[in-house]
């Protein structure tokens, strides 16, 4: 599925992969995301940290009737207070997106699958 623009300059198309690489650029970079981790079972998600080339099994654009919603799943550090993470995580996304894409996002939403000692 893809998202297109107009503007003076031309036509740009935005597809769901686009849209996830950022979200999960920008949500590794946050304090206390230890990485990305696929939407599978937890086994699974401990055993294979997502790394830069590959953000689609951890974070999912869709469009809906309301606008565009992100899920993302990540492995938060030991000692840190989650709610705090996942809030930072989910304001940085946010803003980087839309300041990025120049699109209002509807929701992104933030699944802790598991807690990694660093």
């Amino acid at each position: 599925m893809m998202i297109e623009k107009n503007n003076t300059k031309g036509n740009i198309s935005i597809s769901m992969e686009a849209i996830a690489a950022i979200a999960g650029n920008a949500a590794t970079e946050c304090y206390g995301v230890v990485g990305m981790v696929p939407k599978t079972g937890l086994k699974a998600s401990i055993a294979e940290l997502l790394r830069l080339d590959n953000y689609k099994k951890g974070v999912f654009a869709r469009e809906s009737k309301n606008g565009i919603e992100v899920e993302m799943y990540i492995m938060v550090a030991y000692g840190l207070k989650i709610t705090e993470v996942v809030s930072e995580v989910q304001k940085k996304v946010k803003y980087v997106l839309e300041k990025t894409l120049d699109i209002k996002f509807k929701s992104i939403n933030v699944f802790v699958k598991g807690i990694k000692s660093v």
